[in-house]
């Protein structure tokens, strides 16, 4: 099998490497070249401060179909997106866990992701088409609750994640996961679920530590 990811960094090991043959391109322009590709992963789809792909990038990306094409679209919906594209929860530190977590709403999308990661024998999780997805959401509360722990004065944000590890035998705390995750991509998705539940409303340390790392 033929994998072709679109990355403008260093690209994570998503598959074993005997199972297929994987091309790291800088942009969709040049994945295009390899037309016999079975599959197309753009993981630059969503921008590193949460900012969405513009049209010119998703008109580019269907042309590449029917052949499967997934992309890094943790915030934006595949009914948003309007295309039969497959969503991947590709942050940080998710694309190098033994499952990963997919979004396709086209039934005969999702049995050929069932028979393609078959071949590849590698495990995934069909969820919702929701923002977020289901493991981002509960990242990014847990994250947005210890800037609120913070701000309020309660401990500091080292004895918080040090409290996180120990209790819960999380790899990381809140405040390592936000740094490896990027700041303002955490914020860019609690502003989309604060819309219809206030519970996810971004602490405002949180907001303002966005603000600083803009202004760098």
């Amino acid at each position: 099998m033929k994998i072709v990811i679109v990355s403008g960094t260093a690209a994570p090991s998503l598959f074993p490497e005997h199972a297929a043959d994987c091309i790291t391109v800088g942009t969709v322009e040049e994945g295009a070249a390899h037309k016999d590709a079975d599959l197309f992963i753009d993981l630059d789809f969503e921008g590193h401060d949460g900012s969405e792909p513009d049209d010119a990038r998703i008109a580019a990306l269907s042309d590449l179909l029917p052949a499967l094409v997934m992309v890094n679209a943790v915030v934006p919906t595949l009914t948003a997106i309007g295309h039969p594209f497959i969503r991947i929860n590709g942050w940080p530190g998710f694309l190098d866990r033994d499952i990963h977590e997919l979004v396709a709403n086209d039934m005969n999308v999702a049995g050929r992701i069932g028979e393609f990661y078959a071949a590849l024998g590698h495990d995934y999780r069909l969820v919702d088409d929701i923002p977020g997805m289901i493991t981002t959401r509960i990242i990014a509360a847990i994250i947005n609750e210890a800037w609120y722990t913070w701000e309020a004065g309660v401990s500091t944000k080292e004895e918080i994640d040090t409290a996180m590890k120990l209790g819960t035998n999380y790899p990381y705390g809140p405040f390592e996961w936000g740094q490896r995750i990027g700041l303002a991509r955490i914020v860019s998705l609690l502003n989309v679920l604060s819309v219809t539940n206030a519970r996810y409303m971004p602490a405002n340390s949180l907001q303002r530590a966005v603000t600083e790392l803009k202004c760098d």
